[in-house]
C-alpha cells in the first residue's frame, strides 16, 4: 500500500475516533459556550444563541449529561459557561459537581437567553454572543464539532477561518478512501500504529452498552431485544448497539469513542463487531483489524453525506458493523463490498429526526440490515445494479446516497425541522 495512503487512513482513525460525552450537538453548544466565556473574561448577564436547524433538532429532546436532567439548547449553553472545561473538548462537561449543577438551574432562570434559528450553509452552525457587564464576545463554530471558525471580543476580532464550508477542511483529506484500499489497509496496518485509539474505542463503547442493559435508560431497546429474541449473536449485535444508544440518549454520564462526529454511530460501528469477536473468540489483532473495517467503511459512507443531515447517520454505522463483521469472518473485498450494497439497499430510507430515545432502534434496525446483508452474499444472493438508488459497483452506489441525503433529502431536512418545532 502506498505510503501517503497508508498514514492518510491512520491518521484518518485518530482523528474521528475521539471521546466525547454526552450527544455530541449539546455537547458542541457547551464547548462554543465555554470557548466564549474565556474569550468574555467578564461575568455574563445575557445570552443570545444563533443555530442551524440541524442543531435545533439534534438538541431538543436529549439529556444533557451532567446537568441532573436538563434538556435543550439553553441548558447546553449554560452547563458550558457555568462548568465547562474548555480544553477538554467534547468531554468539556465531563466534571461537574453538584453545585455547578445547581448553578446551571439558576441562570437559567436569571439569565435572559434567546435562541435565533438561522438558515446556513452549514448543516452544524453554532453562533454565540455573550453579554457580559462591561464586555461582550462572540465565539462560532461551523462545519463540525469542535470547528471554531470566529472569535471576536468586543470590537476586536481575534480569529477568522478564510472560508466556512459544511465540510471538515482542515482535517486530512477523506477523498482518498474507497473500500479496495480500506480492505487492503485493513490486512496490511500494524498494530501498533492502530491499537491505543481501537482499545480505547472498545473499553470506552462496551461500558455504556452494559449500562445500558443492566439499568433502566430510555426506551430499553437493548434490554427488549435480548428479552423477544434471546441472545443468539445477531441479536446480541443488535441488543448491544441499541443499549449504549439508550444509555446515552438518556444522560447517562459515561463517555464514548466517537465516529463522524457522532457517539451513536461511534457505538454503532464498534459494538455489533466486538460482541461478534467475543462469540467467535477471535484474537485481539482480529478485532482491531474488523474494527478498522467497520469505522472506515461508516465514516466514507457518512464523508459523502455530511456530518448532519435528514438522512440517518446510524445507517452508515450498521452497515459498517455489517462489513466488520464480514470481514471477522473471513470475507473477502468481494463479500465487504456485497454486505455494504445489499445493507444500504435496505435501510437507506430512514430519516434522522434527532437525538433523542428512538435513536436506539433505527441503529437496531441497521445494524440489522448489514448482518442480513452479509448473510445474503454467503448464500448466493445481492441487489443489483439497477435495483433502485443500487448502480453496478460499491464505490458508485456509496456516490450515490452521498447524492441523495445532500440533495434530495434537503427539503425532507427543513420538514422534519418544522415538524419538530410546531
Amino acid at each position: 500500500m502506498e505510503e501517503k495512503v497508508y498514514q492518510t487512513y491512520v491518521q484518518v482513525l485518530k482523528e474521528e475516533l475521539v471521546p466525547a460525552m454526552g450527544c455530541t450537538e449539546p455537547i458542541a453548544l457547551a464547548y462554543c459556550a465555554s470557548k466564549c466565556r474565556d474569550v468574555l473574561e467578564d461575568e455574563v448577564i445575557s445570552v443570545e444563541i444563533k443555530v442551524s436547524g440541524n442543531i435545533v433538532k439534534n438538541v431538543k429532546s436529549v439529556i444533557v449529561p451532567n446537568t441532573a436532567g436538563l434538556k435543550g439548547i439553553e441548558a447546553s449553553v449554560a452547563a458550558g459557561i457555568v462548568a465547562g472545561k474548555t480544553n477538554q473538548i467534547l468531554e468539556v462537561i465531563a466534571n461537574v459537581n453538584d453545585e455547578q449543577k445547581q448553578q446551571m438551574r439558576e441562570f437559567l432562570q436569571k439569565i435572559p437567553m434567546k435562541v435565533i434559528p438561522i438558515e446556513s450553509e452549514c448543516a452544524l452552525d453554532i453562533a454565540i454572543h455573550l453579554y457580559g457587564k462591561n464586555h461582550q464576545a462572540i465565539v462560532r463554530i461551523a462545519g463540525y464539532h469542535t470547528n471554531i471558525v470566529y472569535m471576536q471580543r468586543d470590537d476586536e476580532v481575534l480569529y477568522q477561518s478564510g472560508v466556512v464550508a459544511s465540510s471538515d477542511s482542515s482535517l486530512t483529506d477523506r477523498s482518498l478512501l474507497n473500500i479496495k484500499d480500506i480492505y487492503e489497509f485493513a490486512n496490511v496496518v500494524k498494530i501498533e500504529d492502530v491499537k491505543d485509539v481501537l482499545q480505547r474505542q472498545i473499553d470506552y463503547n462496551l461500558a455504556i452498552a452494559k449500562e445500558g442493559l443492566e439499568n433502566n435508560w430510555g426506551a430499553n431497546i437493548g434490554s427488549v431485544i435480548l428479552k423477544t429474541y434471546g441472545d443468539d449473536i445477531k441479536f446480541k449485535a443488535k441488543a448491544y448497539a441499541a443499549a449504549g444508544s439508550d444509555a446515552r440518549m438518556s444522560g447517562c454520564e459515561m463517555p464514548v469513542i466517537i465516529n463522524s462526529g457522532s457517539g451513536n454511530q461511534g457505538m454503532t460501528a464498534s459494538l455489533p463487531v466486538i460482541v461478534y469477536a467475543q462469540e467467535e473468540q477471535a484474537t485481539q489483532e482480529q478485532l482491531y483489524r474488523a474494527l478498522v473495517v467497520s469505522n472506515l467503511c461508516t465514516i466514507h459512507q457518512k464523508t459523502g453525506i455530511g456530518r448532519l443531515s435528514a438522512y440517518c447517520g446510524a445507517v452508515s454505522a450498521g452497515i459498517g458493523a455489517g462489513c466488520g463483521i464480514a470481514y471477522l469472518k473471513g470475507g473477502d473485498y468481494e463479500t465487504i463490498c456485497h454486505t455494504l450494497v445489499n445493507g444500504l439497499a435496505i435501510v437507506s430510507g430512514i430519516v434522522c429526526d434527532g437525538a433523542k430515545p428512538s435513536c436506539a432502534g433505527k441503529i437496531a434496525a441497521s445494524v440489522d440490515a448489514g448482518i442480513l446483508g452479509y448473510y445474503m452474499y454467503k448464500n448466493g444472493y445481492e441487489f443489483k445494479g439497477g435495483d433502485g438508488i443500487v448502480s453496478k459497483g460499491v464505490e458508485s452506489t456509496i456516490r450515490n446516497i452521498g447524492r441523495l441525503s445532500r440533495e434530495g433529502m434537503k427539503e425532507t431536512d427543513k420538514e422534519i425541522i418544522k415538524i419538530m418545532c410546531d
